[in-house]
């Protein structure tokens, strides 16, 4: 099978759906299909071997700008468009784009769902030009909804289905203002019918878009992600009974934002410490931190100091895949208690992957995902102290936390390992894909 997987770049941000299509497109050529990966407006930031290099990046996040607020650069000549789209400068430029909120945006964004009819449809002929002149893929994957406006062109252009990932992109629109919010979601559900198939992580997620973006449930195919287990230790560590005075670790690995619930599980710590129940406890927090949550992460430092706890909880912003492992691998429990509607929650696989068993929310699509690989708890969503009881419960509890873990880490390498999840992509979009059976 030929596939084209477009996706847009975040520069110098981690982005979990660049993650995922970076290792899906790596996946399937392993398994022998042709796959090209498209980025669009920004370099991608990733862990592993970048599977679009050598593919230009369309769509400048710099050109889509001035498309959309100088009309006379929609004419300018090539030489001049072609100068803001060098690597290097739209990485540089990434680094404030990670800045900007989606209420800042959102009129660029409905603009891009107008697609064909939108401020950036010469970014759009450019695009569907080269793949015409590049390959005749069997299919088209966007890496998201929002990317629902190249759409219509490219299937009619490359004569072929269009498949569309769904990735959280409900609490990104819902947080744009009146009147602009409803009417993105308005041209997102009325370009929802140039799709073939939708692809969503979780049974949760697939549930809520289709009634938000009024698609019919039977249009939307649930796979989840998979991680690659390579670099992860081929046996669970030994985890030995520690001494009552040892210390134990709780982790969280995500992006260091309050939507995370990052400041949860920060109270959900403290919580254990001054009550006497695990004063050896200590707290490792890694993952993304760019420059709009600096301010965030530094008032829970200020907390933390305030109650003498600072000393315990050690942070580490920004590791790569090597360090991550590492940092995984040191935990003994882990959480990341997300307080919106997560669509499903890679680093949960990731955790499990190092056999650390988690504690989640009874929210959104970690109930699932703790049921599917049986490697964790569920407490109350939103409440530190049914947090607190569930983490003090596996601390206390060294030979659940091993069940638990290794578990978890089985099913993980088992069935969410990035190439048999790659497959069953490969079966699901069959289903909508003629040319490829």
């Amino acid at each position: 099978m030929r596939v084209v997987q477009i996706t847009p770049g975040a520069g110098g941000m981690y982005c979990g759906n660049c993650f995922r299509d970076n290792g899906l497109v790596a996946a399937w050529r392993r398994l022998g299909h042709q796959a090209i990966m498209v980025p669009l407006y920004l370099p991608l930031t990733l862990e592993e071997s970048d599977s679009s290099a050598g593919t230009p990046i369309f769509f400048s996040g710099i050109n889509v700008y001035l498309d959309h607020k100088v009309a006379w650069f929609r004419r300018a000549p090539h030489w001049l468009r072609q100068s803001f789209t060098s690597s290097t400068l739209l990485h540089w430029i990434g680094w404030f784009a990670a800045r900007t909120s989606p209420k800042e945006v959102a009129d660029l964004t409905l603009s891009m769902l107008r697609g064909e009819h939108g401020n950036q449809a010469r970014d759009l002929d450019e695009l569907v030009g080269w793949l015409r002149a590049e390959t005749k893929p069997d299919v088209v994957c966007l890496s998201n909804a929002l990317l629902l406006g190249l759409a219509a062109r490219l299937k009619h252009e490359l004569d072929t289905p269009v498949v569309c990932f769904l990735a959280g992109e409900d609490s990104y629109l819902d947080a744009m203002s009146e009147p602009l919010r409803t009417e993105v979601w308005r041209t997102l559900a009325e370009r929802t019918g140039e799709v073939d198939m939708f692809i969503a992580p979780s049974r949760y997620f697939a549930d809520r878009m289709a009634c938000r973006m009024s698609v019919e449930a039977g249009r939307i195919c649930v796979v989840p992600p998979g991680i690659s287990i390579d670099g992860y230790s081929p046996a669970l560590p030994s985890r030995n009974p520690k001494p009552t005075t040892a210390p134990t670790v709780l982790g969280y690995f995500a992006r260091m934002c309050p939507e995370k619930g990052l400041d949860t599980l920060v109270e959900a710590f403290i919580a254990l410490k001054e009550s006497g129940r695990s004063p050896a406890l200590r707290l490792k927090v890694g993952g993304g931190l760019g420059p709009s949550d600096k301010s965030f992460v530094s008032g829970i430092e200020r907390r933390l100091c305030v109650r003498g706890l600072l000393g315990d909880v050690e942070f580490h912003p920004n590791l790569d895949r090597t360090a991550k492992i590492a940092f995984l691998e040191s935990l003994d429990v882990f959480s990341v208690p997300a307080g919106y509607g997560e669509a499903f929650g890679v680093y949960l696989l990731e955790a499990l992957a190092a056999g650390v068993p988690v504690v989640q929310p009874r929210t959104a699509a970690f109930p699932e995902i703790v049921e599917a690989t049986g490697g964790g708890l569920l407490c109350d969503a939103g409440d530190p102290e049914s947090l607190a009881e569930a983490i003090g419960r596996l601390l206390s509890d060294p030979e659940r936390r091993r069940r638990l873990g290794e578990k978890g880490r089985r099913v993980v390498r088992e069935e969410y390992n990035i190439d048999a999840i790659a497959r069953r992509h490969v079966e699901a979009i069959a289903a909508v894909c003629p040319r490829s059976r």
